[in-house]
């Protein structure tokens, strides 16, 4: 589809609770993977900007990192992020897991579905301070018979803050076109914001460090995912068509180098390995990437971190 076949355009915001689905819903819109996804919570950190296009409406859609109750500079830098795409979208989706809500409804939440639930009260709450109306889409429907859902839209209908109501499964894709169509329908009328062959609004550094932080934190377990960072220092195009990358994983502690290295060096060769073979597929040209842990007990206090993936600093 050409520019000067767009005749609206427009952003559009995702937010919600952490491990909601917002990044694979961004992807399943996009058509392509602009947001890395695992099945741990605060996976996204700073806004995703995908760019949709359905019909003559393009869509650039906004993944945000999850809303919760944030202490740590960098949550709160965080939560500032998600709020902020919020606050300049055209559009707002909240996003809910519906079968923590099930659950509640059937007197069986886990532990986890019990902290989505208050993160989510927390942003139906925010909503209604800010006067913000929002399209509701029940995630992960799937999981459950579907006429347990009434009451729990019967519920969330009742809060005020929602025009219209959407049952989808963005994993499977069941109901996300509805979705869209009804997020399209919302977009101003304006030429393209972005070339119609373009599906990101993000630095290909900063994609490719994230590709890595994806594999890492699918490999590693409890609460060291969250306690590093990767970093691409150098990107080096080659006279061969190829490209060198070198990324640097920086952890909090020594004994956090050694989990991340693995035995004899394994788990970062393994995670190296994995990382290349999605790069090269996405850049569509042979990869040569190289992989270096370092320990910084400070990094998520330093600056220039946030100032690196376009967050503030001083919140």
């Amino acid at each position: 589809m050409s520019e000067i076949d767009i005749k609206r355009a427009g952003f559009c915001a995702i937010i919600g609770a952490p491990n909601a689905g917002k990044s694979t819903l961004t992807n399943r819109l996009v058509g392509a993977k602009v947001a890395i996804v695992t099945h741990k919570v605060q996976t996204t950190r700073f806004p995703v900007r995908g760019v949709a296009q359905t019909g003559d409406t393009q869509v650039v859609i906004v993944d945000t990192p999850g809303i919760f109750a944030a202490k740590r500079r960098l949550d709160r830098a965080m939560v500032k992020a998600a709020w902020g795409g919020a606050d300049e979208a055209d559009c707002v989706v909240h996003l809910i897991d519906a079968s923590a809500w099930v659950a509640e409804k059937t007197g069986r939440p886990s532990a986890a579905q019990r902290h989505s639930l208050e993160d989510d009260r927390r942003v139906i709450e925010q909503l209604k301070e800010a006067g913000t109306r929002a399209i509701l889409a029940l995630n992960k429907i799937d999981l459950f018979p579907h006429d347990q859902i009434l009451p729990v839209m019967q519920a969330l209908s009742g809060e005020g803050v929602y025009e219209d109501i959407f049952m989808i499964s963005a994993d499977k894709g069941d109901g996300v076109d509805k979705l869209e169509a009804a997020i399209a329908s919302r977009m101003p009328e304006g030429p393209a914001l972005y070339p119609p062959d373009q599906v990101a609004d993000l630095p290909m550094r900063l994609l490719a460090a994230e590709v890595t932080r994806e594999k890492l934190m699918l490999r590693l377990h409890q609460e060291l995912p969250y306690q590093l960072t990767v970093e691409t220092e150098n990107w080096e195009e080659r006279a061969d068509g190829s490209v060198r990358i070198q990324q640097v994983v920086i952890v909090g502690r020594d004994g956090h180098k050694a989990m991340v290295l693995g035995k004899g060096g394994s788990l970062i060769k393994e995670i190296g390995r994995q990382s290349r073979i999605e790069l090269t597929q996405m850049l569509e040209r042979p990869v040569h990437l190289f992989l270096f842990v370092k320990v910084d007990e400070r990094w998520q206090e330093r600056r220039e971190t946030y100032r690196g993936i376009g967050l503030e600093f001083d919140v």
